[in-house]
C-alpha cells in the first residue's frame, strides 16, 4: 500500500537475461521482463516452469547464475527513494501458535516498522484483509483463506512498493479467493506493482493486467489476454458447429474435425458471425448445436507449447 502514481511509466523492476540451475537442472533460461507501478502481472504456466525460482531470484532467496535484477528507485514525497519489496511464498509463512494480532506485530517490527505506526499499520492492514473481528485467534485456527490472507496483511505492512505472491489462491475457498483478489486490485490502484504466480487459468484471465506466460524455464509469450491471442491464433473468436451424425456436404470456410462432427471457424470480429451463419443454408444437415466462444489463455498455450496445461 503506497502512495506512488499508479500512471508512472517508468518500471520498478526489471530482470535482464536471468540464469538459474536449480537441482541439477535450467530452471530460468534467460528471463527478461519488466514490472510497473499500477499494474497486476501474471507470470502463468504449469507447474515446474521456473515461477518460484523466478520469485526467490527477485526477492533474493536464490543467487542467479547470470543476468541481472534491478530495483529501480521510485519517487514518493517528492523525494527518491529504494524499491520496498515484499514476498508472500506459496507456502503460509505465519507463526501458527500467535495470534493474528501477534502475527501482524512481529512481521511488522521485522520490516522496520514500530510505534504508534505499527499500531496505525496493523489495524489498516485488519480492515483490508477483513480480519478485524479475529485479532486475538490463533493462527492455527483460522481456515486456510483466512491463513492465506493473513500471510497477505504480514507481506504488507511496511507499504512494499512491488509485492510478489507465488500461487497466493491456492487451496482456499471461492469466497476468500475473492477477497485476495479485491486486496490485489487496492494495492494497485494505490500504485503498488503486484506480481502473481499461479497456473490458474481463469485468474489470470480474468484478473490481470498483463500476462506472462512462462514454460521449461523460459518466456514464451507477454502481453494483455487479446495481444496473446492475436499473435499466436491471429484471431480472437471461433464458431462451432456441432452434428449429430457425420456431415458430408462441404461448408467452406469451415475445417471438420475427422469423423465430421464438428466444424470449426475463426473469425477476427463478431460483426462477421451473420455473414458465417449464412453460409449454414447451403448444407442439406443442419447443426444440432452451434458454439460461439473466445479463444482463451488455454489456446494460446496449446499454440505456443502443443501440449496440455493438465499433464
Amino acid at each position: 500500500m503506497t502512495d506512488t502514481s499508479a500512471t508512472a511509466t517508468a518500471p520498478v523492476l526489471t530482470l535482464s537475461n536471468v540464469r538459474k540451475k536449480y537441482r541439477g537442472r535450467d530452471a530460468l533460461k534467460g528471463i527478461s521482463l519488466q514490472l510497473f507501478p499500477g499494474e497486476l502481472l501474471g507470470f502463468f504456466g504449469p507447474n515446474g516452469a521456473g515461477k518460484t525460482t523466478m520469485i526467490r531470484c527477485i526477492s533474493g532467496l536464490l543467487k542467479p547464475d547470470s543476468g541481472k535484477i534491478i530495483r529501480h528507485t521510485v519517487s514518493e514525497n517528492g523525494m527518491s527513494s529504494p524499491v520496498r519489496l515484499g514476498l508472500v511464498p506459496q507456502n503460509l509463512a505465519v507463526y501458527r501458535d500467535l495470534t493474528v494480532q501477534q502475527n501482524l506485530e512481529v512481521f511488522g517490527r521485522l520490516e522496520g516498522v514500530s510505534g504508534r505506526n505499527l499500531k496505525d499499520r496493523i489495524a489498516e492492514v485488519l480492515e483490508w484483509a477483513a480480519l478485524n473481528d479475529r485479532t486475538r485467534s490463533l493462527a492455527k485456527t483460522l481456515s486456510g483463506g483466512m491463513q492465506r490472507r493473513l500471510n497477505i496483511a504480514c507481506g504488507v505492512l511496511h507499504r512494499p512498493n512491488i509485492l510478489l505472491l507465488d500461487e497466493p489462491t491456492v487451496g482456499v475457498d471461492p469466497q476468500s479467493r475473492e477477497r485476495i483478489y479485491t486486496m490485489m486490485e487496492q494495492l494497485t490502484a494505490l500504485g503498488a506493482a503486484v506480481l502473481i504466480t499461479t497456473h490458474q487459468l481463469e485468474e489470470v484471465e480474468t484478473r490481470c493486467d498483463r500476462i506472462v506466460v512462462i514454460d521449461h524455464g523460459g518466456i514464451v509469450a507477454s502481453g494483455t489476454l487479446s495481444e496473446l491471442v492475436q499473435q499466436t491464433i491471429g484471431r480472437l473468436h471461433r464458431v462451432i458447429l456441432r452434428f449429430d451424425r457425420p456431415c458430408t456436404g462441404p461448408l467452406a470456410p469451415f475445417v471438420f474435425d475427422e469423423p465430421r462432427t464438428s466444424a470449426t471457424y475463426a473469425i477476427e470480429s463478431m460483426k462477421e458471425l451473420p455473414r458465417v451463419l449464412a453460409g449454414l443454408k447451403q448444407l442439406d444437415q443442419e447443426p444440432s448445436r452451434i458454439d460461439v466462444r473466445s479463444y482463451g489463455l488455454q489456446d494460446v498455450f496449446l499454440e505456443l507449447t502443443g501440449r496440455s496445461l493438465r499433464e
